[in-house]
């Protein structure tokens, strides 16, 4: 019986016509202690099982930091100082968010499409929970704030499309990336509806001293602790020594 509902599943799933083949410049990111970010090459083609149709395809491709709640906090002028008035917590946000596309954004798909899909950066955000009147308003800021680091980025026409078959583009991650799996999306959209999707990973580590520190950090924190008090306190002196000898001088 079992077997009988597979199949009759797999019978009743239709064949994409148009799936993508995807290659990456690197599978993995090492965050060393001279790291000042990374560009990260996506390249890949489109086989299909049909001639390619008239209707012109387009290409999204988005790459996804690990996702955290945030805290947005509004600040205004009171008494001569600037204090936090409001603030509202993000219930996910991920750390990093690029999109890119081949045309124009709102040519490549529709409203519905990105809200099905979660691929614009509005859309990978979720601030469903937020109590405060305009819940936008905090989304924008997150946005706008991310978006001056480079760590959130929209970029239309820097996907190459070329016969309709062979696809590129480049993403710069910044330096302070957060470590864990960056989850890549490759989308095949035609009339702004999206025909194929394609998902992978790219692995950001810490490795070498930044692996170390971060690890000693996290498991054992009372040393971390007193090991930075002890580096602190020998930097004070060595500071103070050369002063000392340097007014001698």
């Amino acid at each position: 019986m079992r077997l009988l509902l597979a199949l009759l599943m797999v019978l009743a799933t239709p064949l994409m016509a148009e799936e993508v083949v995807l290659g990456l410049s690197k599978d993995e990111i090492a965050i060393s202690a001279d790291f000042d970010g990374s560009e990260i090459l996506i390249y890949g083609a489109v086989k299909r099982e049909t001639t390619i149709p008239d209707e012109p395809l387009q290409v999204i491709i988005t790459v996804s930091g690990p996702s955290h709640q945030v805290t947005v906090r509004k600040k205004d002028r009171r008494f001569g100082i600037w204090i936090n008035t409001e603030s509202a917590e993000i219930d996910e946000a991920p750390s990093f968010y690029a999109v890119a596309t081949s045309d124009e954004w709102s040519k490549v798909i529709s409203e519905t499409e990105d809200l099905r899909h979660q691929i614009s950066v509005e859309r990978a955000i979720r601030a469903v929970g937020i109590n405060a009147d305009d819940p936008q308003r905090f989304s924008k800021a997150l946005i706008r704030i991310l978006s001056s680091e480079n760590k959130y980025q929209q970029r239309d026409f820097e996907v190459n499309l070329r016969e309709q078959t062979l696809f590129d583009t480049s993403i710069a991650m910044p330096a302070n990336l957060t470590e864990g799996s960056h989850k890549i999306r490759v989308f095949l959209t035609r009339n702004q509806e999206v025909v194929s999707i394609y998902a992978t990973e790219i692995d950001v580590r810490k490795v070498g001293l930044e692996r170390w520190l971060f690890t000693l950090s996290r498991q054992q924190p009372v040393i971390y602790g007193l090991m930075s008090l002890a580096i602190a306190i020998i930097a004070g002196w060595g500071a103070s020594a050369a002063f000392q000898i340097l007014r001698r001088g």
